[in-house]
């Protein structure tokens, strides 16, 4: 069972930048699609982007296109998801996941889960 572990969150101000990471424990990341959701405090999960196991395609929920960019390396076994202007609203436990499912799928088709990195934006 392929274990995904997030880190890098934190507490950052408004317009700020984040990084987050995606360790994976075992080879077969590199054939899963990856995904970042969020979960804002008192909220339903949302979908935030999604990158395919190449890597050369990739989508974007609108709230962040443009402002966010997932990458992967599968050679290390980890995905990223760097993050930049910040908007309070964006305060959530984001998390990582992986599955053999398409770059638009939901979340519920994501077999594999990490426990999330919580993400803080205020001044």
């Amino acid at each position: 069972q392929m274990q995904l572990v997030e880190s890098g969150g934190g507490l950052v101000q408004p317009g700020g930048s984040l990084n987050l990471s995606c360790a994976a424990s075992d080879a077969t990341f590199g054939q899963y699609t990856v995904a970042w959701f969020r979960q804002p405090p008192g909220s339903e999960r949302e979908f935030v982007a999604a990158i395919k196991s190449s890597g050369m395609s990739k989508f974007y929920s609108g709230f962040v296109r443009g402002r966010f960019t997932i990458t992967r390396d599968n050679a290390k076994n980890m995905a990223y998801l760097l993050m930049n202007n910040l908007k309070p609203e964006e305060t959530s436990i984001y998390y990582c996941a992986a599955g053999d499912v398409a770059l638009r799928a939901p979340g519920r088709d994501y077999e594999y889960w990490g426990q999330g990195t919580p993400v803080i934006v205020s001044s």
